[in-house]
């Protein structure tokens, strides 16, 4: 093992091997970790330089840098970027598209004793011949990228991500580095004890992002939310990019856009690759005002200088969105989210996120697996079981991540020999589970949605990071920091948050947001309601005594 770094030691690699004139806050700590032999999770937000982390500790220790990273393109944009450093160690990738030359030199450069990074997804540490030859190679690093995916409790849960932990300690338990760009408490510890990281130092830096100004508009009714966005989409200076929740409302969204005379696309994941990757290139290349994107336009968006991220729809967790708005203002210049919602998109999040296997599902489906002695695919299970590939799809995903079946390169095949009941009352347990789980997350993105006090300072402490009291930069600070709007007639001065109103029809409410044309107020009896400030002129409304 190295010496430990410092971060005199840690610059001069920078600058000398990549090229980089200096490390940003917490690189230089996390990379002394790493390089002193010890566990480290790091939590950065897009842009704060999580790569840079590996990439110097891994040229420093020197051997085999094994990088776990889950998107092939993600991959390939991160070894185009150490090919372009000035003295960066080699970069090599073992994936599904890596045909049998580019396998043979990247095997050569792994095994040849000298620096290199190896780029592998996570499926790949199944396959007993490349996992054979790693435990032969002289891997010093172990770097689990987008580590959220590791964790029950996170927003993109992958199982094949499940066997990391065994995979490390089999390799004898070099440094593990855990990246990712939001964690909450919870995932974090999750992602601690799936890796089996032992004393890990974490470094949790840049989570208030104090450029990108938050708020939030809630609607009544769908229309309104629609054209709500558009609007806001047209209004947006700079590049945009617009989160929806389906892939239909991509289309309809962009060709609603370019109608108007916006260039925009959709992008999601039903599309086919080289769409997708040109979109992504337009994107980069500023040819595109606005991307529509669902959640699937993420992980290796690179593009410093978007100053609006638009969400039409809520989020299934307050990790995502955090991640989805940290796209915006990576240049360090002033930038916008802003969440559209209406009070049952929160239901309807929970509903389509939803499922429960059918018994007859799981049964049929276990087994075919016990009756076969080879490894199946998931077109070859759904054949000999008389069901559609997607509706065995979420089974044999509870069936690995319960760990009664493994997933390696040439199928799915048991670990147990349990009966099918006991198939069904483990997948069972495991859709409950992830349905609770679910459910707290929704209801997490509904407090921030809702709340009535500074939203960054609770999207910070969701993430277990101290915030003052007021930001300055959100909807709710902004409404503390107004000057009373004087009304031409009947408007009350006094107007505020958690003001007290009496609707001629729904009662006593309180005052949950107030803008310039409206504010949103909550009544006992009847919910959310939203209503134009010119209320108090016509008489419909007037401030309570509580005010």
């Amino acid at each position: 093992m190295n010496a430990p770094a410092t971060a005199e030691q840690s610059a001069r690699t920078a600058r000398e091997a990549f090229g980089w004139d200096a490390l940003l806050p917490g690189q230089a700590e996390a990379i002394d970790a790493v390089v002193g032999g010890r566990d480290t999770l790091v939590v950065f937000p897009t842009g704060a330089g999580k790569s840079a982390v590996y990439q110097i500790a891994g040229c420093e220790l020197g051997g085999v840098t094994v990088v776990i990273s889950p998107l092939l393109a993600l991959q390939r944009d991160q070894i185009a970027s150490i090919d372009a450093a000035p003295d960066a160690p080699a970069a090599v990738a073992l994936n599904s598209r890596t045909g049998a030359r580019g396998r043979g030199a990247a095997w050569a450069a792994i095994e040849s004793g000298e620096p290199v990074y190896a780029f592998l997804a996570p499926e790949q540490l199944a396959n007993p011949d490349v996992f054979d030859r790693l435990k032969r190679a002289d891997v010093r690093l172990v770097v689990v990228d987008e580590a959220h995916c590791v964790s029950a409790w996170g927003f993109d849960f992958r199982p094949e991500y499940a066997r990391i932990g065994d995979a490390v300690e089999a390799l004898g338990h070099p440094p593990v580095l855990a990246l990712t760009a939001t964690a909450s408490g919870p995932v974090r510890d999750d992602i601690v004890a799936s890796l089996g990281m032992r004393d890990p130092h974490l470094e949790v830096r840049g989570m208030d992002r104090p450029e990108i100004h938050l708020s939030v508009r809630r609607h009544e009714h769908d229309a309104d939310k629609r054209r709500a966005v558009l609007d806001e989409v047209m209004d947006a200076e700079g590049a945009t990019l617009l989160y929806v929740a389906t892939r239909k409302e991509t289309d309809a969204y962009a060709d609603e856009l370019v109608s108007r005379g916006r260039r925009a696309a959709p992008y999601h994941g039903g599309m086919a690759q080289k769409r997708r990757d040109e979109v992504h290139a337009a994107w980069s290349a500023g040819e595109l005002d606005v991307v529509v994107a669902t959640s699937a336009f993420g992980m290796g968006v690179d593009k410093a200088d978007v100053r609006c991220v638009v969400h039409a729809d809520v989020t299934e967790s307050l990790d995502s969105y955090a991640q989805e708005i940290g796209r915006a203002a990576r240049d360090g210049q002033p930038a916008r989210a802003v969440l559209h919602y209406r009070a049952e998109d929160f239901s309807l999040r929970s509903f389509f996120a939803g499922g429960h296997s059918r018994r007859s599902d799981i049964a049929g489906v276990w087994d075919v697996l016990r009756r076969s002695e080879i490894p199946l695919r998931a077109k070859d299970v759904a054949e000999q079981s008389g069901r559609s590939t997607r509706a065995i799809g979420r089974v044999l995903t509870q069936l690995v991540a319960s760990g009664l079946a493994e997933s390696g390169p040439d199928g799915i095949s048991p670990t147990s020999t349990v009966s099918a009941g006991d198939a069904v009352a483990a997948v069972r347990e495991r859709d409950a589970s992830e349905e609770r789980i679910r459910a707290s997350r929704i209801e997490i993105m509904r407090g921030y949605a809702e709340t009535v006090r500074c939203r960054r300072r609770a999207l910070l402490e969701y993430f277990g990071v101290e915030a003052a009291e007021h930001c300055r930069t959100c909807d709710r600070c902004d409404v503390v920091d107004a000057a009373p709007v004087a009304s031409a007639n009947a408007e009350p001065d006094e107007l505020r948050v958690d003001s007290t109103v009496d609707h001629h029809e729904w009662g006593t409410g309180t005052v949950m947001a107030v803008e310039a044309d409206r504010l949103t107020v909550f009544f006992p009896d009847h919910g959310y309601k939203v209503l134009a400030r010119a209320a108090f002129d016509r008489g419909i409304l007037e401030l309570g005594d509580a005010a």
